[in-house]
C-alpha cells in the first residue's frame, strides 16, 4: 500500500507576510541568499509534489463525487492545503527567479563598470568588490534559461523522457550566462550529432537529468524533435 505522507510533516502552509520568502524579506536578500532561497523552494516544491503523487492526483484532480459530495478514497483536506501551497510557492518562484535576474544583470554591469575603470585593480578595496565571476557562473547553472513547448513523439526528445512544460537549466556547457537567446543551444546541438549531450531540466521544481542524443533519423525534422522557448 502506498503510504501517504501527511501534512504535518511537510513545511508549514503559505505564509502571509507580503513580499516575504519562508518569512524572509526578499528585499534584504544578497543575489547568492536568493539563489539559495530559490534551491529551498524548488526543494519544498519538490516534496509537496509527492504528496499529491501519494494520493494518485495532480493540481486538477476533482476532489468530489458527480453528485459533488467529497471523495472519501482520498484526504481532500490535505490534497486542498497542498495545492495552495504549491499555488503560493509557484508565484514565489516566480518573483525570486526575476530578483535573480535583475541581480545577475546589476551584478554583471557592476563588473564591466569594475573593469573598466581606471584605478589600478591592486588598488581598489577588496572588501567593496562583488562577489568573484566564478562565484556567480557557477550559481547560474541552475536558473532556467529555456522552456520546452512541444515534443514530438518517437523524437530524440521524446524517447529521453523530456516533457512539455520542463525548463531548461543546463544544456552542455550553456547556461542561463552564456546561451544568447537559445544561439548557443542551436551551436551545441549542430556540433554533436550522434553524440550525448547532458540537458539538466527542472520539472516542478524537481531536478531531472537526460542524455539527450541529436540525430537526424528519427523520421521527423530537425535533430531533437522538441521546440524551445527562452524564458
Amino acid at each position: 500500500m502506498t503510504r501517504r505522507v501527511r501534512i504535518a510533516e511537510l513545511p508549514s502552509g503559505p505564509v502571509t507576510v507580503q513580499d516575504s520568502s519562508n518569512g524572509v524579506n526578499k528585499d534584504k536578500l544578497s543575489l547568492l541568499q536568493l539563489i539559495n532561497e530559490k534551491e529551498r523552494v524548488e526543494a519544498e516544491l519538490s516534496t509537496l509534489g509527492s504528496v499529491l503523487d501519494s494520493h494518485s492526483v495532480n493540481m486538477n484532480t476533482g476532489l468530489t463525487t458527480f453528485d459533488g459530495f467529497p471523495r472519501s478514497d482520498i484526504d481532500v483536506a490535505q490534497i486542498r492545503t497542498t495545492r495552495a501551497r504549491i499555488i503560493h510557492l509557484r508565484n514565489d518562484y516566480k518573483d525570486l527567479m526575476s530578483r535573480i535576474e535583475k541581480g545577475l544583470h546589476a551584478h554583471h554591469a557592476n563588473q564591466i563598470t569594475q573593469n573598466g575603470s581606471s584605478t589600478p585593480p591592486s588598488s581598489r578595496p577588496v572588501a567593496a568588490s562583488a562577489p568573484s565571476a566564478p562565484d556567480i557562473q557557477g550559481s547560474t547553472t541552475g536558473i532556467p534559461f529555456a522552456k520546452v513547448n512541444s515534443v514530438v513523439s518517437g523524437s530524440p526528445a521524446d524517447e529521453t523522457g523530456m516533457k512539455v512544460g520542463d525548463l531548461i537549466t543546463q544544456f552542455g556547457s550553456v547556461n542561463w550566462a552564456n546561451h544568447e537567446k537559445l544561439a548557443k543551444v542551436a551551436e551545441a546541438v549542430a556540433s554533436s550529432e550522434g553524440r550525448p549531450i547532458q540537458v539538466e531540466l527542472s520539472r516542478t521544481g524537481e531536478r531531472v537529468s537526460v542524455q539527450l542524443t541529436p540525430r537526424r533519423d528519427w523520421g521527423g525534422r530537425g535533430l531533437l524533435g522538441c521546440h524551445l522557448l527562452p524564458v
